[in-house]
């Protein structure tokens, strides 16, 4: 897989992440096909040269890799495997499964693909669609040492990947991603409103605190949407919660007690019932102020 021209790719989830993710892959030389359940989202993408195919089934006959970005490892179950796609996929291909999935599930899947000699990379990411656009997303890669090597080309392409360890363990540093993001954003949201509340300007003080050891990505990045009211999703807080969900699963399969990030998801739940499922995750600033009456940033 050194010759970006000749290896075919077939890119399953063209959503928020998944379109800018396939646009550097068609960008960088790669063959792509692509397979969607929406299809009016694909324009851009085959005006750069992808291959629409209506069914993944034939999206992924004859590709050398195969990447999924969906939404959850259910329907991961239902494109690939269950449907019978798995079948289609070549002798010798590699599936590179960016989605976000239980540790358990990644495994049973790289099961299935190794009895017919393909290989498998469980590849969740971090980065939002920003990382996704510029190609600048952390992946966490759990699989073989060969398997990482071959999926080189196509992860320099997409952001800076870590080869994590065995099979599971990139979905499991995803959930220790998510488990940091959920309270990081907490945090950002309790800092500014107690800021707030005691008179300060809330977009200076998240200024002053950049560089310092409160510093983060969640406040350069969501603590500005939090300022700023912009909530139009990056992540919407209905995909958090199935991520806070499998954190909270697995926790549990581990005998764990995770009392903050226990918190953090009852209060994305009651978001997401409230109807503020589609928000970006900085909306968490909106719980906060509705349980504190009237301070606001």
């Amino acid at each position: 897989m050194t010759d970006n021209k000749n290896t075919k790719i077939a890119f399953l989830g063209i959503g928020l992440m998944g379109i800018h993710m396939a646009e550097r892959l068609l960008r960088d030389g790669f063959a792509v096909n692509i397979w969607n359940r929406s299809q009016p989202k694909l324009a851009p993408l085959i005006e750069l040269g992808a291959v629409n195919y209506s069914d993944a089934t034939q999206a992924v006959n004859g590709a050398d890799v195969v990447i999924t970005m969906l939404q959850n490892g259910d329907i991961v179950d239902d494109v690939l495997y269950n449907s019978g796609a798995i079948n289609s996929i070549k002798s010798g291909a590699l599936v590179i499964d960016t989605s976000s999935i239980a540790p358990v599930m990644a495994k049973k899947h790289c099961d299935a693909l190794g009895a017919l000699g393909i290989d498998y990379l469980d590849s969740p990411v971090s980065g939002g669609t920003k990382g996704a656009e510029f190609g600048t997303l952390v992946i966490m890669a759990g699989g073989t040492d060969a398997a990482f090597k071959r999926a080189a080309p196509v992860y320099a392409t997409l952001g800076r990947a870590t080869h994590i360890g065995k099979t599971g363990s990139g979905q499991l540093t995803k959930l220790a991603n998510q488990t940091i993001v959920a309270i990081t954003l907490a945090a950002v949201s309790e800092g500014l409103l107690l800021a707030a509340a005691g008179g300060a300007n809330a977009a200076i003080v998240r200024e002053c605190l950049m560089g310092g050891f409160a510093d983060s990505r969640i406040l350069t990045e969501h603590g500005l949407r939090m300022v700023e009211r912009n909530f139009t999703p990056g992540g919407p807080n209905v995909i958090f919660v199935k991520d806070m969900k499998a954190i909270l699963e697995a926790a549990a399969e581990l005998k764990l007690e995770l009392p903050l990030l226990s918190h953090v998801n009852d209060v994305y739940k009651k978001m997401c019932d409230d109807g503020q499922g589609d928000l970006d995750h900085a909306s968490y600033i909106l719980a906060l102020e509705a349980a504190n009456p009237p301070h606001r940033l």
